[in-house]
């Protein structure tokens, strides 16, 4: 993990500790709840650390959000148009992983979009889904990028759009020397 110097993951962090002590849980029972150490949360709420992929999944999880949804509490505002220059892009540089938000959410409006990057030979688990039964439509742009869901993987290339349902863990994983890059509509 690398030292915090990015606004957003300041704002991430900021975001988690307060959710935390909203629902009145010490870092211990997040700890339990999460998977992830107390002492890493303690070093995340103190912004000695940014956060990565695995550990926001597992965090979000344990709150019921989706990384989408803490992305758009950490930010200000809502906006009808979203020009790409403003797109909140965050990224996990341990994993070659990039996340923008192109339609974040909103409290008015349901769905959401993403766009993620993984680089070649990335392998990111999610242990359990952030919402159960969250709906999502992906849409691969580029590349190749195998997905687990449910206990069977599909192999998708561009162009191709998987339909599914969240229930349980799942996998994002991409060959040695192919990237990927797609869209995900959530609802």
């Amino acid at each position: 993990m690398e030292i915090m110097d990015d606004a957003i993951d300041r704002r991430i962090a900021q975001r988690l500790k307060a959710l935390r002590i909203d629902r009145g849980w010490s870092l211990d029972e997040l700890a339990g709840r999460s998977g992830v150490s107390r002492a890493t949360l303690s070093r995340l709420e103190n912004f000695a650390i940014s956060p990565t992929t695995s550990m926001l999944g597992k965090l979000c999880a344990a709150f019921g959000l989706t990384l989408s949804r803490l992305m758009y509490m950490a930010e200000d505002g809502f906006a009808p148009l979203i020009r790409r220059s403003a797109q909140t892009l965050w990224s996990d540089p341990e994993i070659s992983f990039k996340r923008r938000a192109v339609s974040p959410p909103a409290q008015t409006l349901v769905g959401e979009v993403i766009e993620g990057e993984i680089g070649p030979g990335t392998r990111i688990d999610y242990d359990k889904a952030p919402k159960q039964g969250l709906e999502h439509h992906l849409v691969l742009l580029e590349g190749q990028l195998d997905i687990t869901v449910a206990g069977t993987t599909y192999g998708l290339k561009a162009g191709d759009c998987l339909r599914y349902q969240l229930f349980g863990p799942s996998s994002f994983a991409t060959p040695k020397k192919i990237s990927a890059r797609y869209l995900i509509f959530m609802v």
